[in-house]
């Protein structure tokens, strides 16, 4: 590995990109929770109304 010198230092750049895959997946995985939350939601109010709820024993 080489040192760099005080030009290319100046020139180098770096940070944290606004749309990283880590955000990204964060979201994907956000909109899966909100789905199986509808789809449960969606199943229970069903079985409700159509009186199929399991006894409790």
């Amino acid at each position: 590995m080489r040192e760099l010198n005080q030009e290319e230092l100046v020139q180098t750049r770096g940070g944290v990109s606004i749309t990283s895959s880590s955000l990204i997946n964060s979201f994907a995985n956000a909109v899966k929770v909100l789905l199986d939350l509808g789809r449960s939601l969606g199943s229970s109010i069903r079985r409700i109304e159509s009186d199929q709820i399991c006894p409790i024993k």
